[in-house]
């Protein structure tokens, strides 16, 4: 039996994002502060009298006191959360689906991570035991289980390698375009094409401006029941729909994938739609944050969200469909290809860029095309090809009729 869903029943009245990016000089304490702080400022809520509090970190802490010590909460519940790279945007489900259940008025999600620390690029963690059937996950290297997006992908539709590479290099060249005009971006610049194609491969045939940047950050949202959005601002989000599911993660072993697609994704993005009643996702959104991990990954989760027909999206990804004044802008604040990828707050940053464009506060020089009444999706996956988790949401700013 398929969810429920909570539509139109929890409201985000508050959101808050630091900066992404190499800091050295700050710690965790202080980005889950300054998150947490500028959301309760937005929402005029100060934070000791918000009712429960959801914090997402993969790394960067255990419990709940990676939270309650340098927020100085006394007395409150606070659950810590994990899910691979979808970690945020877990906080975020678990904070909603409480206030939508009655059990509290207001709750916070906050999702951190603080990975430049360690002298490492990239996520470290001790491999899991397992049979020998588990899979690629945690024995060898992300760019290398999704660079085989790739080749899977030129030969199923008959894509010439050098177009497919061109249809990467644009996807990284779009990203950073829109990073170059977000001032919390990790990498605010924008880079060449033939920069971005001649960069140096960095597995099979993904390059170094194919793959995100890895960085330190976090983000926070306050939700609130619906009918009490009004009492904290005048341009509240409604929650239309949160889809999460967990693979099977048989994928190296089932004949038939084909590494063209994340049936996950598909799967949260069918039960999204049905949640909030959306029939034709290429015209009824107005913006989507998509977890652009690799260039590859964008480009197949155009499809896995129905945004193109299968084996089309690189047409439309040349086409410009995605770019800011397309039909369908992606990743208008530079998805985690420029804005960075710290784990745990990145499906929350997602949301932020959501909260900004809907809302119309987002700088002149990157705002979408009048959104009108149309939704806000993010998508937000953990794990590789074949082994994955996948979040889906919906929001908007009107409630239903």
């Amino acid at each position: 039996m398929a969810s429920r869903g909570i539509r139109d029943r929890v409201a985000i009245v508050g959101m808050g994002c630091t900066a992404f990016g190499e800091h050295w000089d700050r710690g965790t304490d202080d980005l889950l502060v300054e998150a947490a702080v500028a959301a309760s400022r937005s929402a005029a809520l100060p934070v000791p009298d918000i009712d429960a509090f959801w914090l997402g970190t993969y790394l960067s802490g255990v419990s709940g006191l990676t939270l309650s010590r340098p927020l100085r909460l006394r007395d409150k519940p606070v659950s810590r959360v994990e899910n691979m790279c979808a970690t945020g945007s877990e906080a975020l489900r678990g904070a909603c689906y409480a206030v939508a259940s009655g059990a509290y008025d207001t709750a916070m999600a906050v999702g951190v991570e603080k990975l430049k620390d360690s002298g490492f690029s990239g996520l470290t963690r001790q491999s899991i035991p397992g049979d020998g059937t588990g899979g690629t996950l945690g024995t060898t290297s992300a760019p290398a289980n999704f660079s085989l997006l790739a080749p899977a992908y030129a030969r199923k539709y008959g894509v010439d390698t050098e177009r497919l590479k061109e249809v990467f290099t644009r996807i990284a060249w779009k990203n950073h375009r829109n990073g170059a005009r977000n001032p919390r971006a990790q990498f605010r610049t924008e880079v060449a094409k033939e920069t971005i194609a001649g960069s140096p491969l960095v597995a099979g045939d993904l390059g170094v401006f194919d793959c995100s940047g890895v960085s330190d950050g976090a983000a926070a949202a306050i939700v609130v029941r619906a009918e009490d959005a009004h009492r904290y601002t005048d341009k509240p989000l409604y929650v239309k729909a949160l889809s999460f599911v967990s693979g099977a993660a048989d994928g190296n072993v089932d004949p038939d994938y084909d590494f063209t697609t994340f049936p996950e994704v598909t799967s949260s993005a069918r039960e999204a739609y049905r949640q909030a009643g959306v029939q034709d996702p290429r015209t009824e959104i107005a913006m989507a944050e998509v977890h652009d991990c690799f260039t590859v990954t964008e480009l197949v989760l155009m499809e896995d969200l129905g945004f193109a027909d299968r084996g089309t999206a690189w047409k439309n990804v040349l086409a410009g469909a995605y770019d800011l004044d397309g039909s369908l802008p992606v990743n208008p604040d530079g998805g985690l290809k420029a804005f960075g990828h710290p784990v745990g707050a990145s499906g929350l940053r997602m949301l932020f860029e959501c909260w900004l464009q809907l809302r119309g506060e987002a700088p002149q020089d990157r705002r979408i095309p009048e959104p009108g009444g149309r939704l806000g999706l993010t998508h937000n996956l953990g794990g590789g090809p074949g082994e994955c988790v996948s979040f889906v949401s919906l929001v908007g700013t009107e409630p239903r009729s």
